[in-house]
């Protein structure tokens, strides 16, 4: 369960990595511990995001990664775009005013 919390830090990082190239980053704070890990990022594009995960027992030998957060970003349009989630054993499940309803 250890290499999926490697995972998700490393796939944290390559959304870090992807901000926009002339951003610069404005603020960084992340703490890594055995079985959960948070971090937060800000750049100077406006972009912001934050994520904290841990290990969920779910049975005597099964243990799931939740994870909880949220991004914004400033659009083309101007507007501040945001999306908060958690994903679990029940999924990605998102929320924000830019996600439609079906």
């Amino acid at each position: 369960m250890k290499s999926i919390l490697v995972l998700a830090c490393l796939l944290s990082a390559l959304c870090l990595a992807a901000a926009a190239p002339d951003a610069e980053i404005v603020d960084l704070v992340s703490d890594v511990n055995a079985d959960s890990y948070s971090y937060k990022f800000e750049t100077s594009d406006g972009t912001k995001q934050e994520q904290h995960g841990s290990l969920k027992s779910l049975g005597p030998e099964e243990d799931a990664l939740q994870v909880a957060g949220s991004f914004s970003f400033v659009g083309d349009d101007g507007q501040t775009h945001a999306i908060s989630y958690v994903a679990d054993e029940n999924g990605f499940q998102p929320q924000g005013e830019d996600i439609p309803h079906l």
